[in-house]
């Protein structure tokens, strides 16, 4: 009998982080998906510049492991991220599968991280757009909780929720996930997303 081939581990090969552009939604909830990204490039030594080809700020270089990896903060505002992550993959010639997107998620609370083979968009408009733009919902993604909004069903509130910042008790608590974040991409370059799934998708922060 012969042995069954191992299924190839999935090594992301660009790491997106989800935001809007612009000094006002600096820091904001809907932000932390940038703030991600900022440390990767900080410890990986890649800087981020702004590649108008991408529609965002873009930058290569070497992650953990020595992997070749590359880093985007798409500027189209939230709403057509995908423009810019679709713009990177056929620049490259990168199956969907390589992305690992990083966003906000109103569905887990403060201090909870999901990573995840593929889904859908759970009502998240960057995701919604990155779906479409893909043409497919299975890539790699890590949600980051951000709590839910107090009226969530007013619209509006959905909006002033995610658009406003961390509250000051929750600071340090975002702080800790944002660095766990980057080791949970880290550990995904070395063995692969599942393996970094089974490891740190149970851990909650400030428990």
């Amino acid at each position: 009998m012969t042995d069954l081939p191992l299924s190839p581990l999935m090594i992301p090969q660009v790491i997106v982080g989800l935001g809007n552009p612009g000094a006002k939604y600096d820091r904001t909830r809907h932000n932390i998906g940038f703030e991600v990204v900022d440390l990767l490039a900080k410890g990986w030594q890649i800087s981020l510049s702004e590649q108008k080809k991408y529609q965002g700020f873009f930058g290569e270089g070497l992650g953990a492991n020595n992997a070749k990896v590359r880093l985007l903060k798409p500027q189209t505002y939230m709403n057509n991220s995908g423009q810019s992550i679709r713009a990177v993959l056929d620049w490259y010639k990168l199956p969907p599968e390589s992305v690992l997107i990083i966003y906000d998620d109103m569905d887990l609370p403060v201090g909870k991280l999901r990573m995840r083979l593929s889904g859908s968009a759970g009502g998240h408009n960057g995701m919604k757009s990155a779906i479409a733009h893909l043409g497919t919902q299975a890539f790699p993604r890590l949600r980051l909780g951000i709590g839910s909004a107090k009226n969530a069903d007013i619209d509006k509130d959905t909006i002033s929720h995610v658009l406003g910042k961390f509250a000051p008790s929750e600071s340090e608590i975002v702080a800790e996930v944002i660095k766990l974040s980057v080791e949970m991409v880290e550990y995904s370059l070395k063995q692969g997303v599942e393996k970094a799934m089974s490891l740190y998708n149970n851990r909650t922060v400030g428990e």
